[in-house]
């Protein structure tokens, strides 16, 4: 057959007319009026045979740059990470590549496992009592957060650092004009939020506070103090965004007093696929475990006392019934958190941390190297893998002169923050080399001039 993707032949289609009694597929439209049908030929290519399709399709999927050929110094939140061989083998398998939702426990045991390790890891990975089986992504999971704290306080008012990844705010300022919500953002300082303005905005409307730890500059916010402010007010709860690779190595959210904690973990096992999809998780206290949006997998026992695994707490269709519903969200990344779970379990808990902490050394080694070459970092606060350099011109000239050596340049700044002009943001990950970090500011140093 020339056309093995379109596998309905002639015959195949007279043989259904014929069955349901029409004679031609026009007559399966004759309800509608003529006037609305169109009439003619779509513009488009004529059809290819299938080994023409698929060389047309791989000479364009070509003309992109991809990981495997290209250094890559871009983070802001979808990052460049070494993945584990076993987590393409696992996901790959039938049981785990073509399930849906698990429904029946008793046919989905494997699936509910795997839900349950990602949970346990994420409740270990950020100090909290309980994670739930993930929503989409990192800025679902944070505006989930934030509604979750609307509901429970009774109060109407969130107040979201700019340190906050700006399309994750995007997401927040959405889900918010839904439930009424008045959203204020607290200006930064020296690249960290500004204590002084955050602690005159919380007050006793305050529903949550948002802050992202590592935040979008790569710095880390002063947590504690944060805390302190926020327990002033008795209601308010204290929401962070947070990397999981860098909880590796930081004192996790739980242990500073957070609520709620989120973030993606696309940095476990999920590539960057032209940033998305990935994986949100949400983890908060056991007084809130009744609130989690999405789906929860407990373990119990069967009747013969054998450990088995189910969904609990609560039932999807609660989040379908429209007036009284307390989240969207009614599914989970079961496949990328089952990624995120294989490469956790491969890398290993000693592994993760010393994962974590060649994030740091390579980067703090790129950040020597710049000042080597007159180019320093805008904030001098403590970072984890990303920073911030100020460059002589415009990052998007900057970055178009770096692609031409092979070269992924930082995140151009300016398109979030315009009082950021001609700055990077700059990410550095385990798998960078020496080698290609030398490059990198070899490059920059020739364009610096």
């Amino acid at each position: 057959m020339e056309f093995r993707y379109l596998p309905m032949t002639e015959t195949d289609k007279q043989e259904m007319l014929d069955v349901i009694g029409v004679d031609s597929t026009d007559a399966l439209f004759a309800d509608i009026p003529e006037k609305v049908r169109f009439s003619g030929d779509l513009n488009l290519k004529k059809p290819a045979n299938e080994h023409s399709l698929k060389k047309e399709l791989a000479g364009m999927a070509a003309k992109n740059a991809n990981l495997s050929e290209y250094s890559c110094f871009l983070g802001a939140g979808v990052y460049d990470h070494g993945i584990p061989s076993v987590v393409d083998h696992v996901i790959s398998r039938s049981e785990f590549y073509t399930a849906y939702t698990p429904y029946q426990p008793e046919m989905s045991q494997g699936e509910l496992q795997a839900i349950f390790e990602f949970q346990t890891m994420i409740c270990e990975l950020t100090g909290m009592d309980v994670a739930n089986s993930s929503v989409y992504d990192g800025g679902t999971a944070l505006a989930e957060a934030v509604t979750l704290s609307a509901g429970q306080t009774k109060r109407k008012k969130i107040v979201v650092s700019k340190t906050v990844h700006p399309e994750s705010r995007d997401v927040i300022h959405t889900y918010a004009k839904g439930h009424n919500l008045n959203v204020v953002e607290i200006d930064y300082t020296g690249g960290q939020t500004n204590i002084e303005q955050l602690e005159n905005e919380v007050d006793d409307h305050t529903a949550g506070v948002v802050v992202q730890y590592p935040n979008f500059f790569g710095q880390m916010e002063p947590m504690q103090d944060i805390n302190a402010i926020i327990r002033q007010q008795q209601k308010t709860m204290f929401i962070t965004s947070s990397n999981p690779l860098a909880l590796g190595y930081l004192t996790p959210p739980g242990d500073f007093g957070a609520d709620i904690a989120v973030g993606d973990t696309q940095v476990f096992g999920i590539p960057a696929q032209f940033g998305g999809p990935h994986c949100g998780y949400f983890a908060t206290t056991d007084k809130l475990k009744r609130k989690i949006p999405g789906r929860l997998v407990g373990q119990t026992t069967d009747e013969e006392g054998e450990r088995g695994f189910v969904l609990t707490l609560q039932a999807r269709e609660q989040h379908i019934r429209r007036d009284k519903a307390t989240s969207n969200i009614c599914s989970n990344q079961a496949l990328n958190a089952l990624a995120s779970s294989v490469a956790m379990t491969s890398i290993g808990k000693h592994g993760l941390g010393h994962m974590a902490v060649l994030n740091m050394q390579k980067a703090r080694y790129l950040k020597r190297k710049l000042e080597d070459i007159g180019l320093s970092a805008a904030f001098d606060g403590p970072f984890f893998n990303e920073l911030v350099v100020k460059l002589p011109e415009n990052v998007t000239n900057v970055n178009e002169k770096l692609f031409q050596h092979g070269i992924i340049g930082g995140y151009d700044l300016e398109k979030a923050y315009p009082e950021l002009q001609n700055h990077m943001l700059i990410a550095v990950t385990e798998i960078r080399t020496k080698a290609e970090i030398d490059t990198f500011v070899n490059e920059l140093g020739d364009i610096h001039g």
